[in-house]
């Protein structure tokens, strides 16, 4: 298994239980929590295969399925300390945003693919799901709220040219792109850092 592998299992264990915690406080079975889980994990890696017009990666392995049943049963098993943290969905959250992110843009560029289009690739991949995880749970997706969320990627995407362009080895490379992410999604939570709102007109 290659390093970039274990960040995209990694990742979608992640991200499943970023959906699975919240498919919990909704009080949903476990098998409506396992398809939020598991759309989460592999809906924005889903949208952007499909754009780059492949196969969506998770009907090509099995093991996708089984690691978002890791997830099921790792909350089910720990779900009293799970559930109860409330900083729990929030770090799997941004844990995920930051691997995905790598995973798209690494994708984008084995495909022949320019910077621009890693990027939107690399924001798609860590942004899609919980997009559909929100929607899913009938929630207003964190993407659309005033957090710093897709711009995380947006900044991981161009740390990760930057280190290429810099000749840095590639696992580092993927590393500090991972960490720029889940490090400005923390601290703009943290210190309430974040977009202003676009104004319309008042009533």
């Amino acid at each position: 298994m290659d390093f970039l592998t274990l960040i995209d299992y990694i990742g979608t264990f992640a991200f499943a239980i970023s959906g699975i915690r919240l498919a919990s406080a909704k009080r949903f079975d476990w098998f409506g929590a396992y398809v939020v889980g598991f759309v989460t994990a592999v809906g924005g890696g889903t949208i952007r295969d499909l754009l780059l017009d492949i196969p969506p990666f998770w009907m090509l392995q099995a093991s996708y399925l089984v690691v978002t049943a890791a997830a099921l049963g790792f909350v089910i098993i720990f779900g009293k300390y799970v559930i109860r943290l409330n900083n729990t969905f929030f770090i799997f959250d941004a844990i995920g945003l930051g691997l995905f992110a790598v995973v798209g843009l690494e994708k984008s560029i084995a495909h022949g693919y320019p910077m621009w289009v890693g990027l939107i690739m690399g924001t798609l991949t860590g942004a899609a799901g919980g997009v559909l995880r929100d929607t899913l749970i009938n929630e207003v997706p964190l993407i659309f709220r005033k957090e710093i969320y897709a711009l995380a990627c947006v900044v991981g995407g161009i740390i990760y040219y930057l280190c290429l362009h810099l000749n840095f080895d590639s696992t580092l490379t993927q590393l500090i792109s991972a960490g720029s992410v889940i490090l400005v999604r923390i601290f703009a939570v943290k210190y309430h850092i974040s977009l202003p709102n676009l104004k319309g007109e008042e009533n």
